[in-house]
Formats: C-alpha cells, structure tokens, sequence
C-alpha cells in the first residue's frame, strides 16, 4: 500500500518503473540512489556496476547476486568527455539485409537517455545468468522523480576524481617548450631594441 501512495505523485511511466519488481528478493538489500547530474558517464557506469554486482560487501562472491536496488536520477543531465557526443554511435540490426542501423549519442540523448546509463552498465556485467537478475536491479529515472519515495534510500557518494600527474618525459618537453617560447620572446624584444638604436644613429648622422 505504501508503494502505491508514493507511485501515484510518479508522473512517468509507473508501469515501466515497477516492471520486474516482484521477481527480485528485497530482504536486506540497500537501496542506493545515484544522481547522474553532472557525472561523466563511464565513471558513473562503472560505480553502479561495482554496487550491483555487490562488490561493495565484504561477503561477495562472484555465483551469488548479493548486489544492491540502484536507482539512478537526472540521466538526462549525464556528461560525456571529449567527443563522444557526435563521435559515439549505437549500431544495430533488424533482420534484414543490409539493415544495420546506427544512432548517435547525441541522439540516443535526446530520444532516451535512460537507455544511454543502462547500455554502459550492462555492457560492465559479466554476461552469465545472473546478468538478467541484475538488470531489474537498476532503476533508471530522466528526471529527479521516482516511485520508490517510501523506501529506506541511501544516497551514493561518488569517490573523488584523480587526476593522474604528468609523466616526466611529457613534463620535460612541456619545459623545453616554455623555455624556447621565452628565448624566442626575449630575441625579438632584443632585436626591436638593435633596430631602435641604428634608428637613432641614422637620425642624429
């Protein structure tokens, strides 16, 4: 009855949000929201898997679906590095011949972008059978609201991005360049400098 009440301010597709739901044994399982807002996509993708999986627990093992419910919000405000916006494509195929399809990322974004977070954490699974049993696990969400507003959620801190140092080969030639981008700075100021006093000995002869 309390997940009835808390679905029906749900404005999205309920039917698709509880599908699957009664098939997934909740006694002691965590239930984990991520907010995609802002994150990259592979570094969110993988923090899932590892949770999903149960990987997180002290007691895993890798026959056993120990993993914890993830719910993920604001998937529509998921970032992406470089170029993969244009450059990333999903490819597909009917049936038929020569009817392989393909869509962008960037359109993928705009027809779903639910779809986009769970490719990239089910491409990060294992593919045995406990594959399907891990997918009703993942509830994905394009906005901040979810039917699921009645249960003990615990929000899920992503870990802090390292940003690898330079390696020393990079830092060398790095300095060498800045040195010979001020060596050539200080030869034409030097060189202005020559023409300015043969200037004015020109004018004073």
């Amino acid at each position: 009855m309390a997940t009835q009440a808390a679905a029906t301010t749900f404005n999205g597709n309920l039917k698709k949000a509880l599908a699957g739901l009664r098939r997934i044994n909740l006694e002691g399982l965590r239930w984990r929201v991520f907010d995609a807002k802002g994150q990259v996509l592979g570094r969110l993708a993988s923090q899932i898997s590892t949770v999903i999986q149960g990987k997180d627990k002290p007691i895993y093992a890798p026959n056993r679906d120990d993993g914890d419910m993830c719910i993920v919000i604001n998937a529509k405000d998921v970032c992406v590095t470089g170029r993969k916006l244009t450059d990333k494509f999903y490819y597909w195929h009917t049936g038929y011949v020569g009817n392989l399809k393909e869509r962008s990322l960037k359109d993928q974004m705009a027809k779903d972008p639910t779809e986009v977070i769970r490719k990239a954490v089910l491409r990060m699974l294992p593919r045995n059978k406990l594959r399907d049993d891990r997918d009703r696990k993942l509830r994905i969400f394009a906005d901040s609201e979810h039917p699921f507003g009645d249960r003990p959620l615990k929000p899920y801190v992503m870990p802090p991005r390292t940003v690898r140092e330079m390696r020393p080969r990079a830092r060398r030639a790095l300095i060498r360049a800045q040195k010979r981008a001020e060596e050539q700075e200080q030869g034409g100021n030097q060189s202005r400098k020559g023409k300015r006093k043969e200037a004015k000995m020109e004018v004073t002869a």
